[in-house]
């Protein structure tokens, strides 16, 4: 059931209606018990048989939650910080167990054997939880937060359960924090019709980008992987070019979708994008894409190890740049093409670092024509390559592949002209996402137009609305699964 199908709309209505219904909205306890249900049931209908594992972990850390507050109402400090490492610890035990553990230890297994040691491992059949990456980032950020007191620990369960399965964000993010989103399950709760007319534009939004970009560009480029040996140079750089802008219409999409699907519920939920393919370096890459995720890695990864590492001064911000780069890139699944998408990254840092431009965040500002600066213009380019060099990694099934696939582009047939069946509304739907991209560069989402009388005419906005709907009627290609939904 997801978010872009007639099952997602039939059940979503449902829990509209309700939640908005007088008897949910002037009581939190009722309401949120309303949405706690509604959030099972989504997760049961995608992953029925790890219920008990959701509800679990929620259990565990709600009880973990309050025992730690007590703790250090106490001064407790000694049993405070062992329950926080003990929170820790389960967390990152469950995605060792369910999404590392075969991989670890076939890993092992393979170099024990290529130094002369005899060992086997015998493959678990381990089913990998939908979400478990992301809601257990939840969980661990929870614990965290209390023992740094820059939160209270939820009294109520059925909150705190909610917050943890809240179905528009528990497949695939983004990653709210507890404090921006548990607030927001407290007190009257009434229709914000401002709010939600936004959403619904983002929602519609994000459907365009996925189904019109993001599906019609996978026809080219799973084409494509699916016999990179025997294609043409040029036609392998053209694709992952076109990857990029897929993946980033698919996961853009779904955020999109989702954030807008909280907004119809009066909720926030945090921003995962802000306009990636505009980033003049990969440091400005990462500060723009899956901010949930990067955020996350670097106020509980990467600031410990850059104060850990502050007497190497540059190199010690160097290793913390790439230990971290690392961990977003195995945080996507377990492959070593992930840990070398990130160490491609994390190298990537390097020069910035040493050139003092890792911590510069210059606001974009257009030439005389409203359009990018040259300067800046060259720097997008180049970001734009560098990241589509990287994502190679990020898609192939492993690591020979990705090498196989980048040697390539280094023969003759790279000056070709590439021969791709890629349609031209698909074109035309790109250069549309990309000038939205830089004319609305410091909007939400693009379809956030800014008040001025033409935007403000009703005919002209529904014509814009109308427009996308048929366009995703008419050019929608064949469904394909949220790319992230395998992380």
């Amino acid at each position: 059931m997801v978010v872009n199908s007639l099952n997602f709309l039939i059940f979503f209505t449902v829990v509209f209606i309700v939640y908005y219904l007088p008897v949910c909205r002037n009581n939190e306890r009722i309401r949120n018990g309303w949405l706690f249900l509604a959030c099972y049931f989504f997760y049961g209908v995608a992953d029925w048989k790890m219920i008990p594992l959701l509800l679990g972990a929620t259990i565990i850390f709600y009880a973990l939650g309050l025992r730690l507050k007590r703790e250090m109402s106490r001064k407790n400090t000694r049993n405070a910080s062992r329950l926080t490492t003990l929170g820790v610890i389960f967390g990152v035990g469950l995605l060792l167990y369910f999404k590392y553990l075969n991989f670890f230890a076939e890993s092992f297994a393979e170099l024990m054997n290529a130094i002369g040691f005899n060992v086997t491992w015998t493959t678990l059949n381990i089913i990998l939880p939908l979400g478990v990456s992301f809601y257990t980032f939840k969980l661990i950020s929870y614990i965290v937060e209390i023992h740094r007191e820059h939160i209270e620990p939820c009294k109520d369960f059925i909150e705190f359960g909610t917050y943890i399965a809240f179905f528009p964000t528990i497949l695939s993010g983004p990653i709210d924090r507890p404090d921006g989103l548990i607030p927001q399950l407290k007190g009257v709760k009434t229709f914000n019709y401002t709010l939600a007319v936004d959403g619904f534009r983002q929602i519609l939004w994000g459907m365009f980008t996925k189904m019109c970009i993001a599906d019609n560009i996978a026809t080219v480029t799973d084409t494509v992987w699916a016999s990179y040996s025997v294609q043409s140079g040029s036609a392998l750089a053209v694709v992952a070019l076109l990857y990029f802008i897929q993946l980033y219409a698919d996961f853009d999409g779904y955020s999109n979708m989702a954030i807008g699907v909280g907004k119809l519920l009066g909720i926030r939920i945090t921003r995962n994008f802000n306009h990636p393919l505009l980033a003049r370096n990969v440091a400005e890459f990462w500060r723009r894409w899956h901010m949930s995720l990067t955020s996350w890695i670097t106020d509980y990864i990467f600031m410990p190890l850059n104060i850990a590492f502050r007497n190497y001064g540059n190199l010690g911000i160097c290793i913390a740049c790439i230990i971290n780069l690392v961990v977003i890139g195995l945080w996507h699944g377990a492959n070593w093409t992930f840990g070398m998408f990130g160490l491609y990254n994390g190298l990537l840092f390097i020069p910035l670092v040493l050139s003092g431009a890792f911590g510069k965040n210059k606001k974009l500002k257009p030439n005389a024509y409203g359009l990018p600066k040259l300067g800046d213009f060259l720097k997008i380019v180049l970001t734009f390559v560098l990241v589509s060099i990287a994502l190679v990694f990020f898609r192939a099934e492993s690591i020979q592949e990705a090498f196989a696939y980048l040697g390539g582009f280094f023969s003759l047939s790279t000056l070709s002209v590439p021969s791709l069946l890629i349609g031209k509304s698909t074109i035309l739907f790109i250069l549309l996402l990309l000038l939205l991209e830089w004319y609305q560069r410091d909007k939400e989402h693009p379809l956030q137009f800014p008040i001025h009388r033409l935007w403000s005419h009703v005919l002209v906005r529904y014509a814009v609305y109308w427009g996308l709907i048929i366009l995703i009627l008419k050019y929608q290609a064949q469904p394909n699964t949220f790319i992230y939904f395998q992380f």
